[in-house]
């Protein structure tokens, strides 16, 4: 059962497919322009969220990671560059956002340090107790049941584990918001659909934020799962929000 709104948000609402299904169908038809159209929506500034994000597992220096909703692999490069870890597995269930992030990492030469599997965030094939540290960037939002996924994400975390979730959330300046709100119900679908030719997608992308359960209450949700020392921070005027916590 679905207990929170954001877990209702689809990107295709005609469709009777589960919002699993719908994602990885709207990944893989958008996966050749992802990049291209984060770097260029986020002005570049997604990379520096994803730097301040993994400089909350510095002194953990983990040695085993794994990277839920992995896409084109950008965390995971960036994790194997400032953290070093022997091996970093990233999981997701879009065979084309792989694809991606495969060839960036063959061309890197990275195929001994990083893993790239099919995986879903709700089934985690992997023994309890496996990982030093779990990521999760911008995918949390699209989980089909949030609980279930950040509970499967603690199951294989090492005890002391750490998780760090970077998501995106709303800013709270009124003035912020107002033009915030302006490019992502706008700007961002009609980009989206010039460049990827999926609109849906990227008004996906807005509505999905809009019903996030974001700051104190994810916060909530998981201390209610059993994690311990959760925290947030925001940033870039609370247009990103990175989540910490211990099992």
């Amino acid at each position: 059962m679905n207990k929170f709104e954001h877990d209702k948000i689809v990107p295709y609402k005609s469709s009777s497919l589960s919002k699993k299904e719908q994602i990885a169908d709207m990944f893989n038809s958008i996966s050749k322009k992802y990049d291209f159209l984060n770097r260029f929506l986020s002005v570049g500034v997604d990379n520096y969220w994803r730097k301040k994000a993994l400089n909350e597992l510095r002194e953990l220096q983990p040695k085993t990671i794994l990277d839920v909703a992995t896409g084109t692999a950008d965390v995971a490069i960036m994790a194997e560059k400032k953290l070093n870890p022997d091996k970093i597995t990233g999981i997701d269930i879009s065979e084309g956002m792989l694809d991606m992030g495969r060839k960036k990492i063959s061309e890197l030469h990275l195929n001994d340090k990083i893993e790239l599997l099919l995986g879903d965030s709700e089934a985690i094939k992997y023994p309890d107790n496996t990982f030093d540290a779990v990521t999760v960037a911008f995918g949390v939002r699209n989980f089909q049941n949030l609980e279930k996924g950040l509970s499967e994400i603690k199951r294989v975390l090492k005890p002391n584990g750490k998780l760090v979730v970077l998501e995106f959330s709303k800013p709270k300046s009124r003035f912020i918001r107002l033009f915030y709100n302006l490019y992502m119900k706008v700007i961002t679908p009609n980009i989206g659909k010039l460049f990827s030719k999926n609109k849906s997608a990227y008004s996906y992308l807005d509505a999905s934020i809009k019903k996030f359960p974001e700051g104190n209450e994810f916060k909530s949700i998981l201390d209610s799962i059993g994690y311990f020392q959760s925290s947030y921070k925001p940033l870039s005027f609370g247009i990103c929000s990175i989540y910490c916590a211990i099992k």
